[in-house]
């Protein structure tokens, strides 16, 4: 079972969740476990399409893309969601192109130890991933400051929260409905 709750295949699709399915299909052709748990709700699935592919892939983004995938490992593993860490270390991993780098930047994330693979703006905006996902009620103005002075310009600082927060919705989203990557093509990069 891919989730706890009942998912709808392509097949059984009325016209409308057949366009939001239309909508979430990944570049190989399949709509990963993440969006078809929406199915129940095509609403949603179409909200989270779009929010995904505006907090990730989108081309206006000036945050590094393999850093943006280091963000949402990072994210993934403080919440210890499974699901998007497959995924999106997948992609990290590919990103980073360097084997050795790969391995030492996820001992780094795994051990919540960021500072062993990082360091000036890289590490304070895992240092403000970490503490928007354990103690948002805590955030100050001096964490985005912290950013600022790293060097991150104020649109890299909404991107990097537009990131932190939706990880934090999507694990919540996953772990909460048992989601599993049962069938899917895990990593953006994967070939079938």
């Amino acid at each position: 079972m891919a989730a706890w709750i009942r998912m709808i295949s392509d097949e059984q699709a009325d016209p409308d969740l057949k366009a939001a399915l239309d909508l979430a299909r990944t570049p190989h052709g399949t709509v990963d476990n993440v969006m078809r748990v929406h199915s129940l709700r095509p609403n949603t699935m179409r909200g989270h399409v779009t929010l995904y592919r505006a907090c990730l892939h989108d081309d206006a983004n000036t945050v590094p893309m393999w850093f943006q995938e280091v963000i949402s490992s990072y994210v993934s593993t403080l919440n210890s969601c499974g699901y998007s860490y497959a995924n999106h270390w997948a992609n990290a991993r590919h990103l980073i192109g360097d084997e050795a780098r790969a391995n030492r930047v996820e001992a780094a994330l795994q051990t919540r130890s960021p500072q062993d693979a990082f360091d000036g703006a890289e590490l304070a905006a895992l240092h403000y991933a970490e503490k928007l996902t354990l103690d948002p009620g805590a955030m100050t103005q001096e964490d985005v400051e912290v950013l600022r002075d790293a060097g991150w310009e104020d649109g890299e600082i909404l991107e990097i929260n537009q990131i932190i927060g939706y990880f934090n919705y999507v694990n919540r989203l996953l772990n909460g409905l048992g989601v599993s990557t049962a069938g899917d093509v895990v990593g953006y990069y994967a070939s079938e």
